[in-house]
């Protein structure tokens, strides 16, 4: 049996997200055409569905140059186009990061982010919302050699001076090849652009396939939003060694600090030792070759501590020549298939696992929700029918009395409601103490003050004190916000305890929230600026404070994301907590007023007692269907999530 490939898992992945996506739709389209959805439910449901459709898979080529990155990806993702969409030839390679994905809103093009931007505020998510600061080359589809030409100047560089260089954080003065180099005629080559965004209508890239090459450990090293954010976010990172180097320092430098350290999380973390096409040898058997290879995979292996089974050894040069030709034997022997089954069975498993789960969570609290809804309705309905049916034959005065019991009822339901209400001021006022220790203004205060005593500071101590109090600032307000959502919970607990009891409301068990991601994350970040900023002010110089200024910059930038998400999430859950109770007082004071109006109306005039009785028992029935085709509706969507649906059949039965 062959293995499928990453492309076919691919696309397998893609149909069951649509797939997926078209159920989730169907859920929420039907609880708005039966009009019992309330605006928590419709949020919840919306925010699965924004990301189900804007989910990308990003798998990240990390290597130092001349490894073969590019032609690794070319011989993966991009064979079926007969050339190599990506420079790779010898002299001749991308020099700066590079995002390939698509985005059908706008046209195919190269966009280039120029060097010079280094040296000016903003970060690169900061640039990509200013597409001024791009220089920008449409793609000729039409024209394989004009798309090539185009893709060229991933490669360019220019001459600048030692000054130039070092305020843009490329060079160390006291490295030995930089003081040859300048010494020859006073100037150095850097990449002339800093970022590169390829939208690109390859059909993978259309399903969400993101693909981020970077280019070397200079490249990671002085681009601060790949050590904090893009690398981490990866969903696979390949690490890329070469046969004909071997591990050399730079190589374990940037597995240690760049690679390793995130190994322990959920995403795919794979080392490639390329070009093993150099140690193929027509005088050696294919035994003694497979041998030097295997001895070179097991050198690798022992120097970035990893089991050898974790290593893959390729030729990405060979197996793109191999599919070009439809050239099976060469293909087998370039021993891409063994790396491309690696990457599907741990990429595409763990990316659907973990859109599942959240997908999961959200629909099963909606329908539970839902159906706790309609049973208490159907309950209630089952109750006034079975209270009318006991007054078939009774005279007035018994029915005198119901009235009055139903009016009582309603009186002491009233009383909760105020109880309720002076809750609700309650929890209004716990929420902004909560808004305002989690909120945005004060963290971009803090984020301005921190800035503010950088720019004042020439010295690596008071450097680090303003970033040590930035940091205890907002760890401060994580844990201050951690003990009002306990408050809170509590709060609500006891209401939905206090209105089960003197109500016989439904008992619901408020939904926890936890603070405890975003603390680790603010941990790790913490970690990574404090390694950065020992290997920074080794030497104080001008063109690193520049870069810790620049590393600032980036990280208040993924502070500012983490903090937005938080604030997100807790919205959300604010919601989630107050919704359910909401609901219940809302549609236990409808069932209370029609129930009075059922008995007053019978009191009135008691032929109406058949026609009221016959409308309840509709009503139940209309309740019961609800339920029926509510768990209809969710066990489609736990075949789905269950992926239990052939990949293209799913698509289709959705």
């Amino acid at each position: 049996m062959i293995s499928p490939t990453l492309v076919d898992e691919f696309e397998h992945y893609s149909a069951w997200r649509d797939a997926l996506h078209v159920r989730v739709e169907a859920l929420r389209a039907w609880l708005a055409a039966q009009e019992i959805d309330d605006g928590e439910s419709d949020l919840r449901l919306g925010q699965v569905l924004g990301r189900l459709q804007e989910d990308t898979l990003n798998v990240a080529f990390v290597a130092e140059f001349s490894r073969g990155k590019s032609e690794l990806i070319n011989a993966i993702f991009f064979s079926d186009y007969r050339q190599r969409v990506l420079p790779s030839s010898a002299g001749r390679t991308t020099m700066c990061p590079t995002e390939l994905y698509y985005d059908p809103r706008h046209r195919p093009s190269l966009r280039l982010l120029p060097i010079e931007t280094k040296v000016q505020a903003g970060s690169i998510a900061d640039f990509k919302r200013d597409p001024d600061a791009w220089s920008e080359f449409p793609l000729n589809l039409d024209s394989a050699d004009e798309m090539s030409a185009t893709l060229m100047r991933l490669a360019d560089t220019m001459p600048v001076d030692a000054a130039t260089a070092e305020a843009y954080g490329l060079i160390n003065p006291d490295d030995e090849e930089t003081a040859r180099a300048l010494a020859r005629d006073g100037s150095i080559a850097i990449p002339r652009w800093r970022h590169a965004l390829i939208n690109f209508p390859h059909p993978l890239l259309k399903q969400g396939l993101v693909i981020l090459d970077t280019p070397g450990l200079n490249a990671i090293g002085t681009e601060p939003e790949l050590t904090l954010s893009m690398l981490p976010s990866a969903h696979a990172v390949l690490f890329l060694l070469a046969a004909d180097t071997g591990v050399t320092k730079s190589d374990i430098e940037i597995w240690r600090q760049h690679i390793a350290p995130t190994h322990g999380t959920n995403r795919a973390r794979l080392a490639v030792l390329n070009k093993i096409d150099g140690l193929w040898d027509e005088l050696k058997s294919d035994a003694e070759v497979d041998a030097e290879i295997a001895k070179q995979v097991a050198a690798s292996a022992r120097l970035l501590e990893l089991p050898a089974g974790q290593i893959y050894p390729v030729s990405a040069q060979k197996a793109l020549v191999a599919k070009v030709r439809h050239d099976a034997a060469l293909l087998a022997k370039s021993r891409l298939p063994e790396l491309e089954t690696a990457l599907s069975q741990e990429l595409i498993p763990c990316k659907q696992a973990l859109v599942g789960e959240s997908t999961q969570a959200a629909v099963e609290d909606v329908v539970v929700k839902t159906t706790e809804l309609l049973e208490t309705r159907l309950a209630t309905i089952q109750d006034q029918a079975e209270e009318l049916e006991n007054l078939r034959g009774k005279n007035r005065d018994v029915i005198q009395h119901m009235m009055v019991q139903a009016n009582a009822d309603k009186d002491q339901f009233e009383r909760g409601l105020q109880q309720f209400n002076a809750l609700r001021n309650v929890f209004a006022g716990q929420v902004d103490v909560l808004r305002r220790r989690l909120g945005m203004q004060a963290l971009r205060e803090e984020v301005k003050h921190t800035r503010q005593a950088m720019e004042k500071s020439r010295f690596s101590a008071g450097l680090r004190e303003a970033m040590a109090h930035f940091f205890r600032q907002l760890n401060g307000n994580l844990d201050a916000s951690a003990d009002i959502v306990k408050e809170i919970r509590s709060m609500m607990t006891a209401m939905y305890q206090k209105f089960s009891d003197e109500h016989g409301l439904a008992m619901v068990n408020p939904p926890d929230h936890s603070l405890v991601k975003y603390r680790k994350e603010m941990a790790r970040l913490e970690r990574i600026f404090d390694e950065r900023f020992n290997t920074l002010f080794s030497m104080l110089t001008v063109g690193q404070h520049q870069l810790t200024q620049r590393f600032f910059e980036t990280l208040a930038s993924k502070v500012v994301q983490v903090f937005e998400i938080a604030n997100s999430e807790t919205e959300s859950w604010l919601k989630a907590l107050i919704a359910p109770m909401e609901t219940q007082v809302r549609e236990h004071k409808t069932q209370l007023k029609r129930r009075l109006d059922s008995v007053s109306r019978i009191h009135a005039a008691t032929e109406t007692l058949d026609d009221r009785i016959a409308e309840l028992d509709a009503a139940m029935g209309t309740v019961s269907d609800q339920l029926e085709q509510l768990a209809r509706i969710n066990a489609r969507i736990a075949d789905a999530l269950a992926d239990r649906l052939d990949g293209a059949r799913l698509a289709k039965t959705a």
